[in-house]
């Protein structure tokens, strides 16, 4: 008795950590070659479960594990809350750790493991699914994201999204699973792989590149850390002392960071003049991110604003998306008391209505998104298709300046450049600020956290539609009709009737003749 308990509490423990190792695939530690085997320990300890009642324990702690784990950086600002929130979204792997413990578990065939292969995966795309739900924090830490900087993967983006890589690299573990503990199914293990690696490389060798079609030279200012109860108002003068260092370099965009102008441009008129001032200097608009309460009617709102010589041009976007806690509280109501403990919104930041394109001198057309939007792979898609041809991403982390946070955020650019086959412009208070070209690569140098500077980019423009673009998340509708058949099929099973067996024949008489 006492074993037993002692063997619980060891798996339990160990089902924690091994759902935490995934985050070290993601920046900072930047260990992207280890997704491809990282939940090997926590499947092969799901498959080893005594009862599909336990499976489903150790899914959620493995789970709970894996978002303290990728997300421990909200800590500052949660507080004790990161761990309920924790609890709850753990949940999402239930589904995902019983596939694993079905199919994998024991010593399956070479139909069931082939099976798993395509299910587990399809399991594992249902949590990022329901977790990519805004209300549920949105689509941070999709293990796919962890492909960033990885050529093949970003053209694997550009078909699927980023949901397209997390189905391969999970696929990948599985494989491995197999390989380690069951070898007597090695080949469809070895199929997988090959054919995960005969994906990736007919996409790379087939599927044709964004066809380059001029350029952009775009300005991103980022400010650095700036304090104080006066922070917004010096904040604004660093910004324009350094835009102002840009005369002579000839931009066709200037871009600041969220939140780079703390007060309404209409009811700050000085505000409104020196940034005109600013275009008219550099002969190009500015996009500029406003953070305060607007004067044209009630509630705070972050938007995205461009302003050219004669001032604002008209063109605003106000941010649709906002970040859970950090600008709004989820049922205040009843979870206010979050404000107490952390850094939670002391009053809810009002939402936009519509995403919106601007049209740039030139005909070139931007579509802003506002921080914690950069992470929605469906926002991105959605102002290229209407005809954006190049996103600009304003954000600030300078909350978590020092954690993983800034460069987590950063990468998600690239896979929106890769998906959509447009250069995106991720533009930040305090780094990290960097552009990345319309396959997903860099296009010049980041800016980091300590940096306080200006830095011109000369941002390449792309012509042609992406698979993502045109089709969407397709791979999610094929893992929801692989995993609807498969639960059909046992549904089938469980209500069939179940026949007797035949009775045996009796033997034939045996007569005498003659």
């Amino acid at each position: 008795m006492l074993l037993a308990k002692r063997t619980r509490r060891w798996r339990a423990a160990a089902a924690v950590g091994a759902g935490a190792l995934p985050c070290l695939a993601f920046p900072a530690p930047g260990l992207w070659w280890a997704a491809y085997v990282v939940l090997v320990p926590w499947m092969l300890l799901l498959r080893s479960a005594p009862s599909g009642r336990r499976a489903a324990l150790e899914g959620w702690l493995g789970g709970a594990g894996f978002i303290v784990a990728v997300h421990h950086w909200l800590l500052p600002s949660l507080h004790v809350f990161l761990v309920p929130l924790a609890v709850l979204l753990g949940l999402l792997w239930i589904p995902w750790a019983l596939l694993v413990r079905e199919l994998l578990g024991g010593v399956p065939g070479p139909r069931r493991a082939a099976a798993g292969l395509v299910l587990v995966p399809a399991g594992w795309l249902l949590s990022e699914l329901a977790r990519s739900w805004q209300g549920l924090g949105g689509p941070w830490g999709l293990l796919g994201a962890s492909q960033w900087q990885v050529p093949p993967a970003l053209r694997l983006a550009s078909v699927g999204g980023v949901w397209l890589v997390s189905l391969l690299v999970v696929a990948v573990n599985c494989a491995v699973v197999l390989l380690v503990a069951v070898p007597g199914v090695r080949a469809p293990a070895v199929a997988s792989v090959a054919g995960c690696a005969v994906l990736t490389g007919v996409v790379w060798l087939w599927l044709p590149r964004p066809e380059v079609s001029g350029g952009l030279r775009v300005a991103v200012v980022q400010p650095g850390l700036v304090g104080g109860a006066d922070g917004a108002e010096r904040r604004f003068d660093v910004e324009e002392r350094l835009t102002r260092g840009l005369a002579g370099t000839h931009p066709d965009l200037v871009v600041w960071g969220e939140s780079g102008v703390g007060a309404d441009l209409a009811a700050r008129p000085d505000l409104s003049r020196r940034l005109a001032a600013l275009s008219a200097e550099l002969g190009a608009p500015l996009l500029v991110n406003v953070d305060a309460r607007r004067s044209d009617r009630p509630g705070i709102y972050k938007s995205s604003v461009l302003v050219g010589p004669a001032g604002p041009t008209g063109d605003r976007y106000d941010k649709m998306r906002l970040v859970p806690f950090g600008e709004y509280v989820p049922a205040r109501s009843v979870l206010g008391w979050a404000t107490s403990v952390g850094r939670a919104a002391g009053e809810d930041r009002m939402r936009g209505a519509a995403p919106v394109v601007m049209s740039l001198p030139g005909g070139v057309r931007l579509g802003p998104l506002v921080c914690f939007e950069s992470a929605f792979p469906d926002m991105s898609r959605h102002l290229v298709r209407e005809g954006a041809g190049v996103l600009v991403a304003q954000s600030a982390t300078s909350t978590f300046q020092d954690s993983w946070a800034p460069a987590q955020h950063a990468s998600l650019a690239a896979l929106r450049a890769a998906e959509t086959g447009r250069p995106v412009v991720h533009a930040t208070l305090t780094g990290v600020s960097t552009v990345y070209g319309p396959s997903g690569g860099r296009a010049g140098p980041a800016l980091p956290t300590s940096a306080s500077t200006a830095a011109v980019y000369e941002v390449p423009l792309a012509r042609g539609t992406t698979p993502f673009v045109r089709f969407g998340n397709w791979p999610a509708g094929a893992a929801l009709a692989a995993l609807g058949l498969y639960c059909a099929r046992g549904g089938v099973r469980a209500v069939r009737p179940v026949r007797p067996a035949p009775e045996p024949s009796a033997p034939p008489a045996r007569t005498a003749r003659g």
